[in-house]
């Protein structure tokens, strides 16, 4: 029941912090948060799942109870954590915490309106990770989007209302296209299954199931709805071209949302496409997946260069996410153990960078009330502090050894390069590692021009020292990457541990397919 309670915890919080004055609203709701980040905390040092949540791994802290029937089909309360998802219900406890003290400066109107939505956004993501029951997950995945829809659409910048609607409508449609082709699978599953179960629908497709539907044979049908999921899910990722929400969403929205849409949101896409695609029809993945290597490999190579043509230090940051997520990609569709792996803990790991980076220039913008590049130089004289954590942050971005990135964007190559699925991944591998060279021309070309040389602001803002509660979570996050640069398995044994069955998905099918072709070369 532990999952329940840190849910409870957030949507609690959420209600006392919506009733109380906003003078104490930040502080309450500060307060309020660390109580789901100590139970995280503790969950993680308890945690003695083993295996994949859908292919019949042990799970941890798990609850089953029945609720309705619909159409014949079981909905059931179902929640539980593997090594994939426990990482990720950390990673979305702490930065939450984090962006709520970051808000403390830049949000001065309605603040208990904002600081509750910050809770009900934390509890629909811990929802999202750990519910293996289709309409209970399909429940937060849409809870999502109504927070983070008003602290961009009421908080955010001048062109926010634009901003909220686009990113709106983009993920609401991209979920209704995944939603019809999860069902297509459920439908062509018939009678084999009895609920919509994760685990059940999951077992049922690798055991050979799924039957036609309306006149689809079971290959066509398994191939339309793994382009239709794929969609939906990478629109949330977001993977080029399917990206131009990000940037406007993150330039309007206010840095706690930023740091939370960049950290823990764009984690839901790579999440679910490991969940439903990769594992739910591994197959069609591996017939697919030098399609889908050059997706991530274009979205690696495309975010860096726009990146690089920006003036804007937050849109920086934030085709820099576009970027981090296509090695995500790349990891996922190679099929082995350090790629599904690496690209798990990339997702931590980026999430942690991202966070940092968010703060860093949201907290330069609370005194120079400026993001532009040209704007302003010389900084690292006037703020040390808070440029020392953005030159962290950004080396951790490059893959500076003994950083996160580093870490997350070696297992992903080393795991790429390998793979005996993907054709050609050795040049994918190559290609995408051009990237870091990308990403370290336009972070060190931004990094000169704003932090170094001689002071100067173009507004007449006095650049002052940092709070604080300005400087507490850009350090606490600069301490989380640096502690995973050099002790990686502090998560990765147990992502490793939930990984391999995966990875067994589509080797023992190889091996299988081997095995017939030597049986026919003997006949021959």
């Amino acid at each position: 029941m532990l999952v329940e309670v840190l849910i409870a915890l957030c949507l609690l919080g959420a209600g006392i912090v919506f009733l109380a004055p906003d003078r104490v609203a930040g502080k309450l709701a500060a307060a309020i948060s660390l109580l789901p980040v100590l139970g995280s905390l503790y969950m993680y040092a308890t945690f003695d799942g083993q295996g994949n949540a859908l292919l019949g791994g042990t799970l941890a802290f798990e609850t089953t109870v029945e609720w309705l029937t619909v159409g014949g089909y079981q909905l059931m309360y179902h929640t539980g954590l593997d090594g994939i998802s426990m990482p990720l219900v950390v990673l979305s406890t702490v930065l939450t915490t984090l962006a709520i003290l970051s808000a403390w400066t830049p949000i001065d109107a309605r603040e208990s309106q904002f600081y509750g939505l910050m809770l009900f956004m934390e509890a629909s993501l811990i929802g999202v990770f750990a519910a293996l029951d289709f309409f209970v997950w399909f429940v937060f995945w849409e809870a999502v989007l109504i927070p983070m829809y008003f602290l961009v659409g009421v908080w955010g910048g001048p062109r926010r209302k634009y901003a909220a609607i686009k990113f709106f409508v983009y993920t609401n449609v991209a979920s209704l296209i995944m939603f019809v082709g999860f069902f297509a699978l459920v439908f062509g599953l018939g009678d084999s299954i009895s609920s919509l179960g994760l685990p059940e629908i999951a077992q049922a497709l690798n055991d050979g199931q799924l039957g036609s539907l309306a006149g689809l044979a079971p290959d066509t049908l398994a191939l339309v709805a793994f382009v239709l999921m794929f969609f939906g899910f990478a629109v949330k990722v977001p993977v080029a071209p399917l990206h131009t929400w990000l940037p406007d969403a993150h330039v309007e929205a206010p840095t706690p949302a930023s740091v939370m849409l960049a950290g823990v949101m764009l984690k839901m896409g790579t999440y679910a496409l490991l969940r439903f695609n990769f594992t739910m029809l591994p197959n069609v993945a591996a017939d697919l997946a030098p399609f889908i290597a050059a997706l991530g490999v274009v979205s690696v190579i495309y975010g860096s260069l726009l990146a690089l043509a920006q003036q804007d230090l937050k849109r920086i940051v934030a085709y820099s996410s576009v970027s981090s997520m296509g090695y995500v990609i790349l990891g996922l569709v190679a099929y082995t153990l350090y790629g599904v792996g690496g690209a798990t803990f990339q997702m931590v790991a980026h999430g942690l960078i991202s966070g940092l980076m968010f703060l860093c220039v949201g907290v330069i913008y609370n005194t120079t009330h400026t993001r532009m590049v040209g704007d302003m130089s010389g900084l690292a004289d006037r703020m040390p502090y808070t440029v020392g954590a953005f030159v962290a942050g950004s080396f951790a971005y490059m893959g500076l050894p003994l950083m996160a990135g580093f870490a997350g964007e070696f297992f992903i190559f080393k795991g790429a390069f390998a793979s005996t699925v993907l054709e050609g991944a050795p040049i994918f591998t190559a290609v995408a590692m051009f990237g870091i060279v990308v990403v370290a021309g336009y972070l060190l070309f931004a990094m000169q021009r704003t932090l170094f040389g001689d002071f100067f602001s173009a507004t007449d803002y006095p650049v002052e020292r940092a709070a604080v509660h300005d400087l507490v979570p850009l350090f606490v996050l600069v301490l989380f990457i640096i502690a995973l640069g050099t002790a990686p398995d502090i998560f990765f044994a147990m992502i490793r541990d939930a990984s391999d069955p995966i990875v067994q998905l589509v080797e023992g099918e190889q091996a299988g397919l081997d095995s017939l072709a030597s049986v026919l070369g003997g006949v021959r």
